[in-house]
């Protein structure tokens, strides 16, 4: 065999050249460890020159490191075969070495293609299980029974489907079961187990058969372990693994890692691993083949059966399986129809109603179910639009009658494909929300007070307008008909007064109030309207005093004494306002020794006082009665009624026969007796023009009878003026009153005591003095004066 070698040795010294890199070789499947594949010359003087093996594609432990001789001033390298290597032109039919050579600063590296050919004529029996001791396989005794111990590689085993038997004898009690071998090379452990079989090593000679007249013999020993005092363990690990299709060959597909003294890994099954590697010391598991599904479909999903174990104590172990799941790179995303949604609808829009469907594709994978999300931004979270697979529709009432309802929806339909990476589509989606004019304005009937004497622009109040569409109450006001004394602001529904009141021509005002809205519909022209009746009562203001008819009075009273004699009533009114009957009654002046008194509106002597104080002689009282309303309306407005009183006392003996009115029931009643002189009072024009003429007559007169008629003028002149004041100030009696006081019969008057003067002083004007301001009665004929 050394001789083969050196021959081999002095040949490739005479073919080997360093100059024709890269190299391509071919070499047998039936090449085992130690073969040479392939020799180098180096020439390198003044330094030691190096040979290395940098690395293997796809890696593999089936070729040793180059090594480097001198022989005769040359340098030899050569690439064997290690003592592992399995060669099988089915599994793996070409390995790809680089190496590098490398003399002082000079290196050079270049690639080494080897290719792997089928032998037919190839004995698979090769290797330990071959040899006479056979290959070792060491397993604890808590082994699962039935479980896969071993797995015999042979080339070509299921293509030339050959036979595996067990030929050895298994005989009980040192046997617990038969162990047993299938067509794919899995040797089994028994059914019964090999609990308690420790430290027992069973050998299986194993004939495996290729077709006619060839076959051949390997041994196999099971060396049961037993169970260790620590075990060694996986870390927690995920079980599923995902990768994309575009990862290089080389790259990390996930690490495994397990506790445990110098730990090394392996891959179990599948038996030879096409796609994936693992560091034997790093747990590092590694793709060895680019995964294009296109190509290999079968490299979507891939299990692994990991096995770490303690490099000084191979029997205690443990297994981890994995899934190793390649998914399909993603390269474009989904494309929608429309690419864009703009759409416009009312607030009166019904639920349900759809606004679009969305029709969606992804270019890498055509009829692939995608995903459809929407997603609001403004405003953020609202609930008013719905996507129900692909169809977007109104999910609730689109109402604008609340600041900031109406507003535009802003949203996205966001579409995934869900592939790897994850590509998306943004499908951007507009809704504007116009306004709809829904409900009609409407206010509440509403009652004003105002008082007669308000004066223009006076404010009553405001109408009160209510609209639910928004923007809220925006209405205008008008007055529908009515009267015109009264406005009301357009916008503000502030109802003024324009003219003037008068609460005894009208009381009370009825006002139809027109609410018109605007500005609430898309349409600028759509408008609804609504009314109100609004009710102003005019109040009563106090503006007239009462006035009394008679205003002055002149009554002859005959009092007896201890009697009480009603003297007149006063009859007082508002001519303005007939319905006002409610006065209050006064004497407020003239009434000394308070011998007159009110009853309502009746005048009453009370004559009870007895001793010096009943008079004797004819005595007159001047009395002031203050007549006030006493309603409820302010300001009180008051008159002053005079009444003058000629009281002639009656003597005890005297009798009468006849009364006219009396208060106090009596056999001696008193009789009143009433003079009224009746005068005429002209216009004030008519006295004024009448003076005028006097005047000048009486000038024209005094030119002719100035010294023989002066005495006449003054006389004339004299009374010219009280009879002017009678004219101005005169009280004026009516018809009614002369007639009453007619009816004093004449006998009554020839029954009056004797004492009587007839020839009494009789006051019928009443003026004020220019000088002092005091107020007096006066008579026309005598001109005699009384001061009050």
């Amino acid at each position: 065999m050394a001789l083969l070698r050196i021959l081999a040795l002095l040949l490739a010294l005479t073919v080997s050249e360093l100059h024709c890199l890269p190299w391509f070789i071919n070499v047998s499947e039936s090449q085992g460890p130690g073969t040479i594949l392939q020799s180098f010359s180096f020439n390198c003087t003044s330094h030691m020159p190096t040979l290395q093996l940098v690395h293997v594609q796809p890696p593999t432990t089936f070729f040793n490191p180059p090594s480097l001789t001198r022989w005769q001033g040359i340098y030899v390298g050569m690439v064997t075969l290690s003592s592992s290597a399995r060669l099988d032109a089915l599994s793996v039919n070409h390995y790809k070495l680089q190496l590098r050579f490398t003399c002082g600063n000079h290196v050079m590296e270049g690639p080494l293609s080897v290719d792997v050919r089928r032998d037919p004529g190839h004995s698979a029996c090769a290797g330990r299980f071959a040899s006479p001791a056979g290959e070792i396989i060491q397993v604890l005794e808590t082994v699962t029974p039935g479980a896969r111990l071993y797995t015999l590689l042979l080339p070509g085993l299921e293509v030339q489907r050959a036979q595996i038997n067990i030929i050895s004898a298994q005989d009980p009690p040192y046997f617990p079961g038969p162990f047993s071998i299938n067509g794919q090379g899995w040797l089994l452990v028994p059914s019964q187990g090999l609990k308690g079989q420790a430290e027992k090593v069973f050998q299986l000679q194993i004939l495996v058969t290729f077709g006619q007249n060839r076959s051949c013999l390997g041994m196999l020993k099971v060396k049961v372990l037993p169970v260790p005092s620590s075990l060694i363990s996986f870390l927690k690990q995920a079980s599923n693994i995902t990768i994309l299709e575009d990862l290089p060959p080389g790259g990390k597909v996930v690490q495994v890692r397990a506790r445990g003294f110098d730990v090394r890994y392996e891959i179990l099954s599948p038996v030879p691993c096409p796609l994936f590697s693992i560091g034997r010391a790093d747990g590092v598991i590694r793709t060895t083949a680019p995964l294009e599904l296109a190509q290999a479909p079968g490299a979507a999903v891939t299990r692994l059966r990991v096995k770490a174990y303690e490099r000084l104590r191979p029997w205690v172990s443990v297994e981890l399986e994995l899934t190793v799941n390649v998914r399909s790179v993603n390269r474009w995303p989904p494309r929608c129809l429309p690419a864009m949604l703009v759409t416009q609808i009312p607030e009166t829009t019904p639920v349900g109603t759809v606004l679009n469907t969305f029709t969606c594709a992804d270019p890498d994978s055509p009829g692939s179910i995608l995903d459809y999300q929407l997603q609001f931004h403004s405003p953020p979270g609202s609930a008013s639009l719905c996507l129900r697979d692909r169809v977007l529709e109104v999910n609730a009432t689109l109402d604008c009658d609340a600041r900031g309802a109406c507003f535009q929806h802003a949203a996205s339909i966001l579409v995934l494909d869900g592939g790897q990476p994850l590509m998306t589509t943004e499908v951007p989606v507009l809704v504007m929300v116009t306004p709809v004019n829904e409900f009609s304005p409407a206010c509440v009937p509403h009652k004003f007070r105002i008082r007669e004497d308000a004066g223009p622009h006076t404010l009553l109040g405001s109408v009160v307008g209510m609209d639910k569409d928004y923007p809220h109450n925006n209405i205008e006001y008008y007055i529908s008909g009515g009267p015109t004394i009264f406005s009301v602001d357009r916008l503000s529904g502030e109802v003024h007064l324009l003219g003037s009141l008068d609460y005894e021509l009208q009381t009370l005002y009825r006002l139809n109030v027109l609410l018109i809205d605007h500005g609430q519909d898309q349409d600028p022209t759509h408008h609804r309207s609504g009314s109100c009746t609004i009710t102003i009562e005019v109040e009563d203001v106090n503006d007239h005093a009462p006035e009394c008819q008679p205003p002055f009075q002149e009554l002859t009273i005959y009092a007896l004494l201890g009697h009480s004699v009603e003297v007149t009533k006063v009859s007082c009114w508002v001519p303005q306002e007939p319905q006002r009957l409610a006065f209050s009654y006064s004497i407020v002046g003239g009434n000394s020794q308070s011998r007159f008194s009110l009853q309502g509106a009746t005048l009453v002597y009370n004559n009870i006082l007895l001793g010096p104080l009943w008079p004797e002689q004819f005595y007159t009282y001047e009395l002031l009665i203050r007549v006030a309303d006493a309603g409820p309306s302010i300001p009180h407005l008051s008159t002053t009624a005079t009444v003058s009183v000629h009281l002639i006392p009656w003597s005890a003996s005297t009798v009468a026969t006849r009364t006219h009115r009396s208060t106090v029931p009596s056999v001696m009643t008193p009789l009143l007796v009433t003079d009224t002189e009746a005068f005429w009072q002209p216009e004030p024009w008519f006295v004024v023009v009448l003076t005028v003429t006097s005047a000048l007559f009486v000038l024209a007169l005094g030119w002719l009878l100035l010294r023989l008629f002066q005495g006449l003028v003054q006389m004339h002149q004299t009374p010219s003026k009280p009879a002017q004041a009678l004219l101005l100030n005169g009280i004026q009696g009516t018809e009614e009153s002369i007639q009453g006081f007619m009816e004093a019969p004449r006998m009554e008057m020839s029954q009056a005591p004797s004492s009587v003067d007839l020839s009494l002083q009789h006051f019928d004007g009443r003026a004020q003095d220019s000088r002092t301001g005091r107020d007096y009665l006066f008579n026309t004929l005598t001109g005699a004066r009384r001061w009050l």
